[in-house]
């Protein structure tokens, strides 16, 4: 066995582990932090959002211009009197991009860019975008995400609990804040493909959640009727079971991603990639980090003020100090190793009992 499954083994038995509900508080203090520095970059330097949303006008070319991209950037910029955007193609010609133009002053610009470019006017494409046909699909992407939390928030108070359906809800929203703060600060346009990604990273942080909550629900099952474990320890060996399985599934998904984000954006220049492979990249990795530092540790906060749950963790305490006023180890000082011994013992008793003389509980000397 591999050395990562041998400790994802060990971290399921309860083995080793990493106290996470413990030191919640940082979590939740390095989220705040992250969540602040998001909304601080969208109040102050926006979203950049793209044609598709504010309309305006494309011109593409199939033949290599006489100038630098740069230069071509700086032609439409003046034409136009709205910063344009300008791309490589893969032909060699360009894609400039202007918001906010009309056929009229399209008309203009294509002149311009056919005497700077040195293209003739009918080999330059120019397709105009109403700001109409991007606000309809801004209303249903906000429409699509409303609806997905409203069912989301049902289902998993069906499910599981209100408790775990409130906390996936805050995860969820803490993913869409960071993703959009990023876009924000890095500067990258805000395109349907951005949309795209952004509903597609919820199902993928909606998942890291429930793996974890499905592994809390079957642990805290009988959970008053023992005097071992808190919720909180329950909580936090659910985390510890299921980590090793949403680092491998996170890591998975974002291999592909990165390199769409890194290679195909970054070093082939193919900067339509950037809009949807960004926002997947940012929302995969803050969703893995929502369902174990964020979610979790919610649902232990939120189920610790339950009065059974407080009576509980009185109880617990109460036999731990005692036994360690016996001068004892306390029986719960490593719960996961008295567990596995338990569950060793009954399976050697079982071994044991199959493995007895066939004359055995009859009297000696009898047949």
């Amino acid at each position: 066995m591999s050395r990562l499954g041998n400790l994802g083994a060990r971290l399921y038995r309860g083995e080793v582990g990493y106290d996470f509900i413990r030191n919640r508080k940082i979590w939740y203090g390095v989220s705040i932090l992250i969540t602040i520095t998001a909304i601080i970059g969208v109040a102050v330097g926006g979203l950049r959002m793209g044609i598709e949303f504010e309309g305006g006008a494309v011109f593409t070319t199939d033949t290599k211009a006489k100038i630098s991209t740069s230069q071509a950037t700086d032609v439409a910029t003046e034409a136009s009197g709205h910063m344009a955007i300008v791309q490589e193609l893969g032909n060699g010609g360009l894609r400039i991009q202007i918001t906010e133009v009309d056929t009229a002053k399209a008309n203009e610009i294509k002149e311009t860019l056919s005497e700077e470019l040195g293209i003739p006017a009918e080999e330059i494409n120019a397709d105009l975008v109403g700001p109409s046909w991007g606000e309809q699909i801004a209303n249903k992407a906000w429409m699509g995400l409303g609806i997905f939390m409203v069912l989301v928030v049902v289902y998993l108070a069906i499910a599981f609990e209100w408790r775990m359906a409130v906390a996936a809800l805050i995860a969820l929203i803490h993913d869409i804040t960071i993703t959009v703060g990023v876009y924000a600060l890095v500067g990258f346009e805000v395109t349907p493909g951005t949309v795209i990604g952004l509903l597609t990273i919820l199902g993928y942080s909606l998942y890291d959640t429930v793996v974890v909550f499905d592994s809390l629900k079957e642990g805290q099952k009988d959970i008053t009727k023992q005097t071992r474990f808190t919720y909180s320890e329950i909580a936090n060996r659910s985390i510890n079971s299921t980590l090793v399985r949403s680092i491998n599934t996170t890591v998975v998904a974002l291999l592909p991603v990165a390199g769409l984000l890194f290679i195909g954006g970054g070093v082939l220049g193919a900067g339509m990639l950037n809009d949807i492979s960004l926002s997947l990249f940012v929302g995969l990795a803050a969703g893995a980090y929502s369902s174990i530092f964020i979610a979790t540790p919610l649902v232990a906060d939120l189920k610790e003020r339950d009065p059974q749950m407080k009576a509980l963790k009185k109880r617990v305490l109460a036999k731990r100090a005692a036994a360690e006023a016996r001068g004892e180890s306390p029986e719960d000082d490593a719960p996961a190793h008295r567990q596995d011994e338990e569950e060793a013992e009954t399976a050697a008793a079982v071994v044991g009992q199959r493995q007895q003389p066939r004359g055995h509980g009859r009297t000696p000397g009898k047949r």
